[in-house]
């Protein structure tokens, strides 16, 4: 943390890493860390920056069930916090249960957009396909 006082930039590392469930691992080498456990470390560094908005490119990908589950968790935690995020994922339920609003995109173009629910019974032929293949995984 850039410009932090030593004493300052530990206390805030701290409190970071116990916001995303790491505290334990603060003296870890990356190496010995899971690949969830190496998402949330880096949720934790961006949330250092103070950001006014997160990206997250399929935050969960490569990640096996137990982890995606972690990762998400502290997604949600940031989401009821108010933190603006923009995210790119396969991940529905969780998209409907924080979003404001859904962009289904296609080949760079978008097909349907909207409030969580309409996704519930969706507009477009292909997003409906979409959502079925998504469900039968």
């Amino acid at each position: 943390m850039k410009g932090v006082p030593r004493k300052q930039a530990r206390e805030q590392a701290e409190e970071l890493l116990d916001k995303v469930g790491l505290r334990d691992k603060m003296f870890s080498y990356p190496a010995e860390l899971s690949g969830g456990q190496k998402q949330r470390l880096g949720i934790a560094r961006a949330l250092g920056m103070k950001p006014k908005l997160i990206l997250f490119d399929e935050p969960t990908s490569a990640l096996d069930p137990e982890l995606i589950g972690e990762v998400l968790r502290i997604m949600k935690d940031l989401a009821k916090e108010g933190m603006t995020m923009l995210v790119v994922t396969h991940e529905m339920g969780f998209a409907q249960a924080v979003s404001n609003e859904i962009i289904f995109i296609e080949h760079g173009r978008i097909i349907e957009q909207g409030p969580p629910e309409q996704f519930s019974d969706p507009v477009h032929e292909r997003t409906r396909q979409f959502l079925h293949k998504i469900e039968e995984q």
